[in-house]
């Protein structure tokens, strides 16, 4: 917790320790923090498996597989949570305090693809024509992934 936040906004922040920061691990983890109202982004982990622990908080996770399924599970303090690789997933602050969880990964780096940051990455008229925005909308849509954004 001595290192400063890999990524912060007013919504919470991510510390990401992987062999970018220690060569000899051969695994990675992210230490999260969600502010009360706030809602993590959106993402996915196309490297590895995710396993969480939660430390501090009341939050709630939701991932989506095929088929437009969806499981919502809560989690406080003491739970363990696991996202299957490549799994969409968000977690939302529902508590009063800081939603405070660890993630940990099998994979010596760190990789997430947030939506936004996808959807930014693909041709606008790809965009415009599956998801039916007009050119605003799409000119919205963050360059750079966000982490945590208000409730």
């Amino acid at each position: 917790m001595d290192m400063p936040p890999t990524k912060s906004n007013k919504s919470g922040e991510v510390r990401i320790i992987d062999a970018t920061k220690f060569k000899v691990t051969t695994t990675s983890a992210a230490i999260v923090a969600v502010k009360p109202g706030g809602v993590g982004e959106l993402h996915w982990h196309p490297n590895a498996d995710e396993w969480q622990y939660y430390f501090g908080g009341k939050g709630r996770m939701t991932d989506f597989t095929t088929g437009g399924r969806a499981r919502t599970m809560d989690f406080e303090t003491g739970d363990v949570g696991y996202v299957q690789k490549t799994l969409p997933h968000y977690a939302e602050n529902t508590g009063t305090t800081d939603l405070k969880f660890l993630e940990m990964f099998k994979s010596s780096y760190y990789q997430d693809l947030a939506l936004s940051e996808w959807l930014s990455h693909t041709p606008p008229e790809l965009v415009a024509a599956h998801l039916n925005r007009d050119k605003a909308a799409l000119d919205a849509i963050p360059r750079e992934e966000t982490i945590t954004m208000p409730g």
